[in-house]
């Protein structure tokens, strides 16, 4: 195998057209065969739900080079259960947690060629995706599906390594109570676009804002989600919290931590309210997701009021060792829990 000829220490995180995709389709109650595919183009009727009525979802995960040349999927076993529950919420066929995991493997399989190698930082990121087709005009569940896999070499999220972002609060809601927010569809995003470019917007000269901080709709007085990951907070007297909400993403990236806080660092884990007039308590925090596992948070202002936590230029000692001990575990360096990694052989 001779690895594509890129520049893989300065990759971004963007579109890059790779060798093979995985396609199935839904129809009369179950999947067909599947099969991969060099079309990188879908062909949908017009009538399509995912077109009208936002009847779609994805996903995003990562595959890794280790250092012995193999390759590690991460928990993509988690990555299709939540798959799962979010077709359950928008009344779409669910893809069996084997099938979901069979697309990633023959996917990464057949593009490892784009995965670039141990040390370079490069991953190969997959986005699995779901969405209703066929004739339809009505608000109702399409009549067919499509499940469909593809993947994308990207770079290391941090050029320089770890770096702290600041943020700021919006009066945007992310998601309505009871509605669509701990479920991954597009409509969530597509939500999100007008208060983050607001968010940079306010930045000046010294201080930019890298996204909005979400906080809870009906009280404003409590922070849900920072852009579109998860926030953590590390308390003075150790202790790991994080929001709890139905209106929340479940992170498999934030559950993994909270994992490693509590059996690899012995600390006390939280899923709880996080008050935005009570960030005094922490000592640092993060937001963490599947791109850049964690991104530190050097401080956030909230009308008048901008609070740092452990600083805006340095990442604080327990955030370095939850992203060493993670990142150790996704590529192959540090063993991993009982069924977390997933081999593509």
């Amino acid at each position: 195998m001779a690895l594509k000829d890129l520049d893989w220490a300065n990759l971004g995180f963007s579109y890059i057209k790779t060798d093979y995709r995985f396609i199935a389709h839904w129809k009369d109650g179950k999947w067909d065969d599947a099969q991969l595919t060099t079309d990188n183009t879908l062909h949908i009727h017009e009538g399509s739900t995912a077109l009208h009525y936002g009847q779609q979802c994805f996903e995003g995960l990562k595959a890794y080079r280790c250092k012995d040349g193999s390759i590690n999927l991460f928990r993509p076993e988690e990555n299709a259960k939540r798959m799962q529950g979010t077709a359950r919420r928008l009344l779409m066929a669910e893809v069996p947690t084997e099938l979901f995991v069979r697309a990633c493997k023959e996917v990464v399989k057949a593009n490892q060629d784009w995965l670039g190698p141990y040390g370079s930082g490069a991953t190969l990121y997959l986005r699995p995706f779901l969405i209703g087709v066929g004739e339809n005009i009505g608000v109702k569940a399409a009549p067919e599906y499509i499940f469909s896999v593809f993947c994308c070499p990207v770079g290391a999220y941090f050029k320089g390594g770890l770096a702290p972002s600041s943020f700021i609060t919006t009066d945007y809601d992310r998601a309505a109570p009871m509605g669509t927010g701990g479920v991954k569809v597009g409509g969530n995003y597509a939500a999100s676009l007008l208060p983050h470019e607001l968010a940079t917007e306010q930045g000046t000269a010294t201080r930019k804002f890298a996204d909005a901080i979400y906080l809870d709709p009906k009280t404003h007085t409590k922070i849900e989600e920072v852009g579109a990951a998860n926030f953590f907070g590390i308390t003075k007297d150790n202790k790991f919290i994080t929001p709890a909400s139905d209106s929340i993403l479940p992170s498999i990236t934030k559950y993994s931590l909270l994992h490693i806080a509590k059996e690899r660092l012995g600390m006390e884990t939280i899923e709880g309210d996080v008050y935005i007039d009570q960030l005094d308590q922490f000592a640092e925090a993060g937001a963490c997701g599947t791109a850049a596992v964690i991104t530190p948070v050097g401080g956030i202002q909230h009308k008048d009021n901008f609070h740092v936590f452990y600083s805006e230029t340095e990442v604080g000692p327990v955030t370095k060792r939850l992203y060493a001990e993670l990142t150790g575990i996704q590529f192959g360096d540090v063993e991993a829990p009982e069924g977390w990694i997933v081999k593509v052989e």
